[in-house]
């Protein structure tokens, strides 16, 4: 279901048609039921009618405008039906339904080195791909110095391609598909492919192309890339369009799609049988859970926020003095913490039947990551184990809003700076 996400990009952008436009495009793949091993064994299936098929759509009611200048993000989980959107308006793939309208020629930067002979050397690469993407020999051969330089290949341009490493491959094939602006550029997570001088220098051959006007579609798992480079964007699922419109808003509702999926997880996780338990369970712990600020169970939090841990208990008999406690270990394994009811002064008498114990933390200062906690009841004199949890209950910590610049170690002390003269 498409469900338009901020103002109408037609009231905010230029009142030209869209150089990009997708009417009900769909595309639709047939495979086979089951796996066949050899081309001679499917022939023979083919020959006698045996192979049956099932039909999966890639992708399936995308309607979508993108207009001249726009740097247009598309974001989703692995299989949601990026790349084959891509191939699509790259004129790779055809549509199995719907229509495709471009004005302008189009780089696609789909894969960097497709196309390439590895037993070639990177020059002769280099009017292949060029002959591959239109270009005469003699426009190569105008092109080629430039485009040596810009790879940074110059001691390596006559090696064959068979002896380069797979980032300066990279480096040459970005080089020769960005050697002219194009009006449209795709852009299929080049970004994080090769070291991070290439990084830097693809990123700004992109920027420059952007401010020169070109229209530019961008797929990329780095969301604070999508936020600052994108005006609008897509999250696309299971090959449909779940929201469009303005970037940010687009990313908050994908980042809470995937949250509201990790917080299912770690509840799940949570709910299953503890494996790593042992206590003579005089005093049984029943439940664990963590909660936000309105006593709800939550398992996905940020810097900063009220946290607290509730667990409850069953006494099967009489018990005086029973100390509860917790710990907090950082998905690495380091311990950060482990307060207990008898560090703080709190002796909850003789407890008997069922009850509960809460631990609370008005700003949490654990920054991001996933961490680990086990809970525990004992005796006063810690030397009678009765309810051990080893490390059985997950929760997250996020920093999504920014909120907490810092970003090293695991926790933030809420300090503050002063300087004087």
């Amino acid at each position: 279901m498409n469900l338009p996400i901020g103002s109408d990009p037609a009231q905010i952008m230029d009142a030209s048609a869209p150089i990009i436009q997708l009417t009900n495009v769909g595309v639709r793949y047939r495979m086979p039921s089951e796996k066949i091993p050899t081309l001679k064994e499917y022939l023979i299936r083919a020959i006698r009618r045996q192979i049956t098929h099932q039909t999966f759509w890639a992708l399936q009611n995308i309607d979508l405008n993108v207009y001249s200048g726009e740097v247009f993000g598309i974001i989703g989980p692995n299989g949601a039906g990026k790349s084959t959107l891509l191939k699509v308006v790259s004129r790779v793939l055809r549509p199995t339904r719907g229509r495709v309208r471009l004005r302008g020629k189009v780089a696609p930067l789909l894969e960097l080195g497709a196309g390439f002979d590895f037993e070639l050397t990177g020059r002769e690469n280099i009017f292949l791909n060029g002959a591959i993407l239109g270009f005469s020999k003699r426009e190569m051969e105008q092109r080629v110095d430039r485009i040596v330089e810009f790879a940074g290949l110059q001691d390596f341009i006559d090696a064959p391609l068979r002896t380069y490493s797979s980032g300066m491959v990279a480096r040459l094939g970005f080089a020769v598909a960005t050697d002219e602006r194009p009006e449209i550029l795709i852009v299929d997570e080049i970004l994080s492919v090769g070291d991070t001088e290439f990084q830097m220098r693809s990123f700004e051959r992109i920027q420059d192309f952007q401010s020169q006007g070109t229209t530019i579609l961008l797929v990329t798992h780095d969301i604070s890339r999508v936020e600052s480079l994108c005006e609008r964007a897509i999250f696309l699922s299971h090959g449909q369009i779940v929201a469009q419109g303005n970037a940010a808003q687009v990313v908050d509702r994908y980042l809470g799609r995937i949250h509201q999926q990790e917080e299912q997880r770690l509840l799940e996780e949570q709910s299953n049988e503890q494996t790593w338990r042992w206590g003579n369970r005089k005093i049984e712990i029943t439940q664990v859970e963590f909660l936000d600020e309105n006593r709800q169970p939550k398992n996905i939090f940020q810097t900063g926020d009220y946290f607290a841990l509730r667990i409850e208990y069953e006494a099967h008999e009489p018990v005086d003095s029973p100390v509860f406690g917790m710990a907090i270990h950082h998905n690495d394994g380091t311990h950060i913490t482990g307060p207990n009811t008898q560090f703080a002064g709190l002796d909850l008498g003789c407890v008997n039947g069922k009850g509960w114990v809460l631990y609370e933390v008005e700003r949490l200062p654990l920054l991001e990551g996933l961490y680990k906690v086990s809970v525990a009841v004992h005796n006063w004199a810690d030397n009678e184990m009765f309810d051990y949890h080893d490390r059985n209950y997950n929760f997250r910590v996020l920093n999504k809003n920014g909120n907490i610049r810092e970003k090293y170690g695991m926790i933030s002390l809420h300090g503050k700076w002063k300087c004087y003269y």
